[in-house]
């Protein structure tokens, strides 16, 4: 097995558990349980780090230069080594996993978007019954409004 597949491999795996995380992250959104959020939107930034890594590591394999990656250069480099049947299948995971990720993050995105305009919603309710003006009662003096 060649060091690029290795790397994808490892690239697989991480991407793998970061898909578990965000659909750990979408159950929780689709529960309404918002206070869970935080604990878990901590646990995405080391796994971030690492396929940003491994993703380095992969261009500078392909030889290229670091933030240099091209659309079609890892399609190249497999249809340069035919023989890498490893990396080839690899690669395909990978492509399925990044596109699994990509989908439960946008859903997950409008869920967030969900939460916050029923938040908002419920805000401007409340601020409304608040800013509504006082009523007057016979006496001249303000009363409460009621519900």
């Amino acid at each position: 097995m060649s060091d690029l597949s290795a790397v994808i491999e490892q690239e697989i795996e991480l991407t793998a558990r970061f898909v578990d995380l965000l659909t750990e992250e979408q159950e929780i959104l689709k529960e309404g349980n918002i206070a869970a959020l935080p604990e878990l939107t901590s646990r995405k930034p080391p796994y971030i780090e690492r396929l940003n890594a491994l993703t380095g590591q992969r261009i500078m394999l392909l030889g290229l230069e670091a933030g240099a990656e091209k659309p079609g250069a890892m399609e190249q480099w497999l249809s340069r080594h035919p023989e890498d049947l490893t990396a080839t299948v690899n690669w395909e995971k990978l492509l399925k996993l990044a596109r699994e990720a990509k989908a439960l993050h946008e859903l997950n995105a409008q869920l967030v978007e969900m939460h916050l305009r029923q938040t908002s919603d419920i805000l401007d309710i409340l601020t409304q019954q608040s800013a509504s003006p006082s009523l007057y009662g016979a006496s001249g003096q303000s009363m409460p409004t009621t519900g």
